[in-house]
């Protein structure tokens, strides 16, 4: 009868160990737990710090860009143009009436050439043309009087003296530079005749100082 009560103490002895290790890992647990939470509370911690940090630096690295930007652009000054341009395709207008009216405003002011052009709309005054055309009152053998072709041509002065206000040039000081070539020219409806094209191009220059020849001693 005795050997019972001795495995009862060892059941006993067995089950207060198992409660104490029980114990034990609880608390253990309850630590790695607090140590976690803490640690993780330290990560966002250090998370807003970096990114306050960060944030101050790009802060400052943007001003210095943009106080960098502002010393550039008041060391670059933007050069003066020293001419305007003004460069028309496929005009509607003959090219021989065009080839003449540039050889005849050509390094001429920009506004007498406005002026000139309207008095030949108004018939007042003829343009010189070479070949067998008639001959006009004034200091001129023959020439006609190319109505389209001038009025598109002071449609282009007008917009080439616009251009040089804005470049601020001085408009007294320039004279009128001019050239006409012929431009594709499209097949009418009935595919055989084809239509009258120009390309046109006018600047205002500066004049050519003429270099003055000394007589051979």
């Amino acid at each position: 009868m005795e050997r019972p009560k001795q495995v009862d103490i060892k059941q006993n002895k067995v089950g207060r160990e198992i409660v104490k290790t029980e114990k034990r890992m609880a608390k253990d647990i309850t630590k790695i737990e607090e140590e976690v939470k803490e640690h993780k509370i330290s990560q966002k911690e250090a998370d807003k710090e970096i990114n306050e940090e960060v944030k101050e630096k790009a802060e400052e690295v943007s001003e210095d860009i943009k106080e960098i930007k502002k010393e550039k652009k008041k060391d670059e000054t933007k050069p003066k143009k020293t001419e305007a341009v003004v460069n028309i395709s496929g005009l509607p207008i003959s090219t021989k009436h065009s080839i003449a009216i540039c050889n005849f405003i050509r390094g001429k002011n920009i506004d007498n050439s406005i002026a000139i052009l309207g008095d030949v709309q108004r018939l007042k005054r003829a343009v010189p043309m070479k070949g067998e055309i008639p001959h006009r009152k004034g200091n001129i053998m023959s020439g006609r009087y190319p109505i389209k072709a001038a009025g598109e041509f002071i449609k282009i002065l007008k917009s080439l003296k616009s251009n040089a206000i804005v470049n601020e040039l001085e408009l007294e000081k320039y004279v009128i530079f001019c050239k006409a070539n012929v431009a594709s020219r499209p097949y009418r409806k009935s595919g055989r005749a084809r239509g009258k094209r120009t390309n046109v191009q006018i600047k205002l220059i500066l004049p050519l100082k003429k270099e003055k020849k000394e007589g051979k001693k």
